[in-house]
Order: structure tokens, then C-alpha cells, then sequence
């Protein structure tokens, strides 16, 4: 019988870390995603920027 019990426990465990990684990769995927969105609005503050003084020289040499 305590053949039993171990082996509902190490079963107990198994799921319990198959649960845990499961979330641990839906973390890391909210994550990378999250990573993505702030490196796209950076690029784009960097596209704006860069297009600015360039806008502001021709506007000064008018």
C-alpha cells in the first residue's frame, strides 16, 4: 500500500511541475510580447525624432 501513496505523490508533483511550466511560458511570452510593443514605440519615437530637426532645418532656411 505506501507503494501507492508514493506513487500519488510523485504524481501529485509531476502535474504540479508541468502546471508551473506552463505558466512560466505564458510569462515569457507576455513578456517577449511586452519587449516588442516598447521596442516598436521606440523605433517609432526614434523615426519621429529623426524627422523632426530635418523638417526644422528646411523650415529655417526658408
Amino acid at each position: 500500500m505506501g507503494i501507492w501513496l508514493e506513487l500519488g505523490i510523485f504524481g501529485l508533483v509531476f502535474v504540479f511541475a508541468f502546471w508551473q511550466m506552463h505558466d512560466v511560458r505564458k510569462a515569457q511570452e507576455l513578456t517577449r510580447q511586452q519587449r516588442a510593443r516598447e521596442k516598436a514605440a521606440q523605433e517609432a519615437q526614434d523615426q519621429e525624432a529623426a524627422a523632426k530637426p530635418a523638417s526644422e532645418e528646411t523650415d529655417k532656411r526658408s
